[in-house]
């Protein structure tokens, strides 16, 4: 019996060690899905400001040939001019955007290409891509 014992002594220790390893790439884990859900909120804010500047780029070539009626005409090149200025003066960095435009209602994409915490190890040393899409309507007077 005790030879036995003698040959089980060192058996724990890959087991501790697979377990600690595995801990470990949950906590990395964890903490890369955290910082990729942050750098989505944030493009996501970022989208949001451009979509209301958008919104409030009214044509004004537009507006004086149809007038006032119960929206505002908004152009494509309205909208991508203000989501221009409004991504310039937030110092906003985006690797893409587009805007697209009913007239009455704005919609703008926008990509970031990002590094996040331990993206070597999940991403292969890739950026991760956020990308968002935000809408908003052209404002009207009651």
């Amino acid at each position: 019996m005790h030879g036995d014992a003698h040959g089980e002594r060192g058996s724990t220790l890959p087991l501790v060690l697979v377990c600690w390893l595995v801990a470990a790439l949950m906590a990395f884990g964890a903490i890369a899905a955290s910082d990729a859900f942050l750098e989505q909120q944030r493009v996501q804010s970022d989208c949001d400001g451009a979509a209301l500047a958008a919104a409030n780029a009214t044509d004004e070539a537009a507006l004086y040939r149809q007038g006032v009626g119960t929206t505002l005409p908004l152009t494509r090149a309205s909208t991508a001019a203000a989501v221009a200025d409004q991504l310039a003066d937030a110092g906003t960095l985006l690797d893409a955007w587009s805007t697209e435009t009913d007239g009455v209602e704005v919609t703008v994409r926008c990509t970031r290409q990002t590094e996040i915490a331990f993206g070597w190890l999940f991403l292969a040393g890739r950026p991760l891509e956020r990308t968002a899409l935000a809408s908003a309507r052209a404002p009207t007077g009651p």
